[in-house]
């Protein structure tokens, strides 16, 4: 029989090996484990009916069934797999390290392949992350800033002066306003999105800083692990203040480029808050062509709000830092931050 390894294994081993989730589509799209190649055993309709036999008739029932439907795909499976592995060692997984993934890895092992499957499968995957981002163990810094600030751009001039950095308005494809799905890919379920955030993080080195933008615990439809998002409170936060000016011309130049019904619609999410009169002179600015009016509305409705999130019982806000600069320049306010978290005696010069 194939042999079975622990998460913790897999995490070791998972740069030299082929993961294959055998688990359905409909699984694989709520969440897997990032890299992961979906190679479902069952289609969704198969697996619904392979289960309501097991509920309704008996397990035995359900088995023969089972085999029914996988028998004339077994030669495909394995042809498949052979393409996809190129010579790799395989692990394969299901939901619980159960029949699915057992059978799997017997046929592909009986196919001459070097094939283990993961003890505890998926569950047990996602156990680990959880635990992980409920008590994380890196050390973060936070980069705040008020609407139109350039953070996220700014976050990625520090990724390219050597500092770590997790964009994690990158990883829930949102930038986290009323505006924030404008030009975005679908974004992922919570739950994918905590296996890409995890995912993103066991890539840096836990002895150096890693830099994230200020955020919300939610992101567009997307929640933050609440351990996290705990972490990341108390963590020190550089806040940088841009003149008013720059930031609109900066959210002209990342939204104005949208179509007009796309732009009134993004303000009509913020409409009670907003107000009537101001909500209508933003679709009158978009309508006019005059969008730096309704950009100059919508940061009015940004300011008051900028701040104003009340913390959770008992956690303790980190230490705050200001840094207010003329410019706008990403290279240089990075610069200023990494100088500046120097400085502080935060953060180890590299």
């Amino acid at each position: 029989m194939p042999e079975t390894i622990s998460i913790e294994t897999f995490f070791k081993r998972k740069n030299e090996v082929l993961l294959l989730d055998v688990r359905t589509p409909a699984e694989y799209a709520q969440g897997h484990i990032p890299g992961a190649v979906s190679f479902p055993l069952f289609s969704n309709e198969e697996r619904a009916e392979v289960g309501t036999l097991y509920k309704q008739q008996s397990p035995q029932a359900a088995m023969e069934r089972g085999l029914e439907l996988v028998g004339p795909k077994m030669a495909g499976f394995v042809r498949r797999a052979r393409e996809l592995a190129a010579g790799r060692e395989l692990v394969v997984h299901c939901w619980r390290g159960g029949k699915r993934s057992g059978s799997m890895a017997w046929l592909l092992s009986m196919a001459g392949m070097q094939v283990s499957a993961i003890e505890g499968g998926y569950k047990a995957y996602r156990r680990y992350v959880l635990e992980q981002l409920e008590h994380p163990r890196w050390k973060f810094f936070i980069l705040s800033g008020k609407t139109g600030s350039g953070k996220t751009d700014v976050l990625h001039e520090l990724r390219k002066q050597g500092a770590q950095v997790v964009d994690l308005e990158g990883l829930a494809c949102h930038r986290g306003s009323a505006f924030g799905a404008l030009g975005q890919e679908p974004q992922p379920t919570t739950e994918h999105f905590a296996n890409l955030l995890y995912d993103a993080l066991s890539k840096t080195d836990p002895q150096q800083p890693v830099w994230l933008e200020n955020e919300s615990r939610s992101i567009g439809r997307v929640f933050l692990p609440e351990g996290f998002w705990k972490a990341m409170l108390r963590s020190p936060k550089f806040t940088i203040e841009i003149p008013l000016e720059r930031r609109i011309q900066r959210l002209l130049r990342d939204y104005a480029g949208f179509p007009p019904e796309e732009l009134k619609a993004a303000f009509q999410k913020i409409a009670k808050r907003l107000g009537g009169l101001h909500l209508r002179q933003a679709l009158e600015a978009i309508d006019s062509g005059n969008p730096a009016t309704a950009a100059a509305l919508a940061l009015r409705y940004y300011d008051k709000a900028y701040g104003k999130g009340k913390l959770p019982e008992g956690i303790q806000k980190g230490p705050e830092s200001v840094l207010t600069f003329g410019t706008d320049s990403e290279a240089e306010i990075a610069a200023a931050l990494l100088q500046k978290a120097l400085l502080s005696g935060l953060q180890s010069a590299n």
